[in-house]
């Protein structure tokens, strides 16, 4: 299968759109291509490289959901089980339903409402004038964004988009699993697909061969967002991960690596439709032609952050883009995508 001179189209892109960040893709029998673009850190002139680390947002919500089917095929949980059988709702939650699943939680259909709710809030940043983020390190620190907060809707009403609900995803997590989030998510699922260069860093010890996220203002300035996003990532998003270990990831999760083959394919299937021909699994966004699943994808946006990654099981590839800039992302994965397949997501006739 011939890239078709992707290198230099993608390489044209990213100069036109200014593109920072780095590309990783695997086509079945080669090896994998990864692209690095821009700067980790600009006001040093440190340049991005093949394993920069990158926020990833949003993006890490897939990991709590693998967490939670790992412990539920442990039989520690069940999907279907009560959030009270796991956790004291009168201390934590008084106002949720007593009806709330994990399930629930996972599908973004538990009617809780969001500490950052997407449906009537655009200013992320807004949101540490009154609980600073420099406090926000553990699930558990989030619980006065959440406690008082009414339900919005009946559990399985529908599907509403809710970093709040994997919160407290992770909260569970914590006391099933008798350890700190991060802990379960690094042991159990980053050491063993080899992902050396991702973990949930804090934005005030970061590691060698990080990058910097980076707002760009309309003036032409630009600052960092150290101050924009939580310290450090946790069960609702916000790890930093290097874009080839996202292959490395995609690799062992599709092989039955990571999960056993009834809980991967709960993960991937189906859940609740979010809009025509896009649905949600655990975790995971899942686009459907011909009532076939042709794309699993997850996502990430925070001020500095954006971020792609997706497994085209019609022709098995694997990419990941992670960006240190607030846009870029998407319009990378749609190039390659818009190179290599086709409509349907399947491989294109060279």
């Amino acid at each position: 299968m011939r890239t078709h001179n992707l290198t230099d189209t993608l390489n044209k892109t990213a100069g036109e759109i200014g593109f920072s960040g780095t590309i990783a893709l695997k086509m079945p029998g080669n090896d994998p291509l990864v692209l690095p673009y821009g700067f980790a850190q600009r006001e040093n002139g440190i340049p991005n490289t093949a394993y920069t680390s990158f926020g990833t947002a949003s993006g890490g919500k897939l990991f709590t959901a693998l967490s939670i089917c790992q412990l539920a095929e442990q039989g520690v949980l069940k999907l279907d089980g009560r959030i009270g059988d796991y956790l004291n709702l009168k201390e934590y939650f008084p106002y949720f339903s007593t009806e709330i699943t994990i399930h629930h939680l996972l599908t973004h259909s538990s009617g809780i409402s969001d500490y950052f709710d997407e449906e009537v809030m655009d200013d992320f940043e807004q949101l540490w004038e009154l609980h600073p983020m420099y406090r926000l390190r553990t699930p558990g620190d989030f619980i006065p964004l959440i406690r008082d907060l009414p339900m919005k809707f009946t559990p399985g009403g529908r599907f509403h988009y809710n970093n709040a609900g994997y919160i407290v995803l992770g909260l569970v997590i914590e006391q099933a699993a008798g350890m700190p989030f991060a802990d379960y998510v690094e042991s159990r699922i980053f050491q063993p697909c080899g992902m050396t260069r991702s973990g949930y860093f804090s934005l005030d010890r970061l590691p060698a061969d990080t990058a910097t996220g980076y707002i760009d203002e309309e003036d032409g300035t630009w600052r960092s967002n150290i101050y924009s996003i939580p310290v450090k990532g946790g069960a609702d998003g916000g790890v930093f991960l290097a874009a080839p270990d996202m292959l490395k990831f995609w690799d062992a999760l599709m092989n039955g690596g990571l999960l056993g083959a009834d809980l991967l394919a709960r993960l991937l299937s189906p859940q609740i439709a979010d809009k025509e021909c896009e649905y949600y699994g655990y975790g995971i966004w899942i686009t459907k032609r011909d009532n076939k699943s042709v794309k699993y994808h997850i996502m990430g946006s925070d001020p500095g952050v954006s971020f792609r990654s997706a497994f085209y099981p019609g022709s098995e590839l694997a990419l990941a883009v992670t960006c240190n800039k607030s846009m870029g992302a998407y319009r990378m994965m749609r190039m390659i995508e818009e190179e290599l397949l086709t409509e349907g997501l399947a491989w294109k006739v060279f």
